[in-house]
């Protein structure tokens, strides 16, 4: 199998060393995966378009869907990363490992988009009906399902980026879930 290289910003074009440096103004370095993005000269503005874009859900809620999706689709990278994202949007290390298992104990409305989350990716958008039905009588709307359903897309590219070319994960690396080996 071929290995993937972490490109450094010298080695990508021009249009990514643009955003190498805006990425390393915003957050002090440029995540792995973003570079490896870069071996394209149009994917990671891409996807940084799609995955900045508006949405309806909020931080707290996107990262609800970011994680859920990730532990399906078994991305230590996402997870670490998303990890450290969810504790900077204020949920425990406890509430993490739920929304990872696709509940949320702790919040309704939130148990209700992790279960949907984790419902799309597992069924590839074939959704039960029933835990449809559990989004909607939590108070989203089909704008917000919408939404989410863009999000799992997105997470995804990531998830499947990650795990075609195994690039060295620099966020502090997540634990399995309990009884799982990643």
């Amino acid at each position: 199998m071929s290995t993937f290289n972490v490109p450094t910003r010298d080695q990508v074009s021009e249009n990514n060393q643009a955003i190498f440096d805006n990425l390393n103004k915003a957050l002090g370095f440029v995540p792995n995966l973003y570079a490896t993005y870069a071996h394209s000269d149009t994917a990671l503005e891409n996807y940084l378009n799609f995955s900045n874009a508006k949405t309806s859900l909020s931080a707290k809620e996107k990262e609800v869907v970011n994680l859920a999706v990730s532990e399906v689709n078994n991305c230590i990278y996402c997870l670490s990363a998303h990890t450290a994202i969810g504790k900077m949007n204020g949920f425990t290390d406890a509430q993490i490992l739920e929304l990872r298992d696709g509940e949320a104990s702790f919040n309704i409305k939130l148990d209700a988009l992790a279960r949907l989350a984790k419902n799309v990716t597992e069924n590839r958008g074939r959704t039960d009906a029933e835990v449809l039905e559990n989004f909607f009588n939590a108070g989203y709307t089909k704008g917000n399902l919408i939404d989410v359903i863009s999000l799992v897309g997105d997470k995804t590219i990531s998830n499947y980026i990650h795990s075609t070319t195994q690039i060295p994960v620099d966020f502090p690396v997540a634990q399995p879930l309990e009884g799982q080996l990643v």
